[in-house]
């Protein structure tokens, strides 16, 4: 019996593939760039195929479909640990080295691109010229994370966290070389922002009398230190802190060890006085270095709050 023909049904994906591998008439001149183009193949007709549609140069990706800026930086697994170490503490090359597990030209490299895309800033060591810190730009980490929720929906856009006090009491004590400028602002503005959750301390290794661009700069943020006093890091041997700061790398070099789970932070910030000048002269690094620990301090209240809260303090 015969059987009336029917054609086979071909399957809508080996259908649109084939579409695809059609000869098209088309122009080299147009189709590629000139560096893909043989000479002899000029005005001829060519095959496109998936490769031509996705790599040609008339066919690209939309400016908007580009992940953020950001992303490209941080979301590499090497770099996103850089910076949960340097969220911690300033470090060198060496101990990113050591922490990581990784070779140093690797973590270079990595550093270098953070560096370029300004996550990540570096100065030399005043303890030791051959030696740089590296440390993390929060802010800057903040508002890039914005745009990239806003980049995804504006629904997403993240705001700055509104600062808040810790809800439970920690002791932090700052420390540099002469407890002159450096550790007294940092200990004045820890004591503005965070009231009496946290009690802050300073000392240094070689103290000297406070700074008067350290006075005035204070004065500017509506806090008075002039009657304050310098004092011997030895005066708080054997006291407990929770945050142990040096901000000074070379009062870093011979901090003493203190009781208890103390963490050990390291800000490597420049001595305002540093320069020599006048007082008018060095003013503008005093006013630099109190914006500094300004944004420093707040990062560091922040994570004093998320700790305690985690703790069910």
């Amino acid at each position: 019996m015969n059987r009336a023909f029917r054609p086979v049904q071909m399957p809508r994906a080996l259908l649109l593939r084939r579409k695809l591998r059609m000869f098209w008439h088309v122009s080299l001149t147009v189709a590629l760039p000139q560096r893909h183009r043989p000479d002899i193949l000029i005005n001829q007709p060519i095959l496109i195929d998936q490769f031509c549609l996705m790599y040609c140069g008339r066919v690209g990706v939309r400016q908007d479909e580009t992940p953020p800026r950001f992303l490209r930086l941080a979301g590499e697994p090497l770099r996103w640990r850089l910076l949960g170490e340097l969220a911690r503490s300033d470090r060198q090359v060496r101990e990113l080295t050591a922490l990581l597990g990784q070779p140093q030209n690797l973590v270079s490299y990595h550093l270098g691109r953070l560096r370029a895309g300004g996550l990540v800033r570096m100065r030399r060591s005043s303890a030791d010229g051959r030696d740089a810190y590296y440390s993390i730009d929060l802010a800057r980490c903040g508002e890039l994370l914005a745009a990239t929720g806003a980049a995804l929906h504006p629904g997403l856009r993240l705001l700055p966290p509104s600062p808040a006090r810790p809800r439970a009491h920690a002791r932090v004590l700052f420390l540099c070389t002469g407890n002159s400028a450096r550790s007294q602002m940092a200990q004045a503005i820890t004591e503005q922002l965070a009231g009496p959750a946290v009690t802050a301390a300073s000392a240094g290794s070689r103290p000297k009398p406070v700074h008067p661009n350290a006075i005035a700069v204070m004065r500017e943020h509506g806090i008075d230190i002039s009657s304050r006093q310098s004092r011997h890091l030895s005066v708080l041997a054997g006291q407990r802190f929770d945050h142990v700061i040096s901000l000074c790398d070379r009062v870093r070099e011979v901090c003493p060890e203190f009781p208890g789970p103390a963490e050990m932070i390291h800000w490597s910030i420049p001595d305002p006085a540093a320069g020599g000048g006048s007082g008018t002269q060095t003013y503008p690094a005093f006013r630099a270095v109190a914006a500094d620990l300004r944004v420093r301090i707040g990062f560091l209240l922040a994570r004093i709050n998320n700790t305690t809260s985690q703790g069910g303090g």
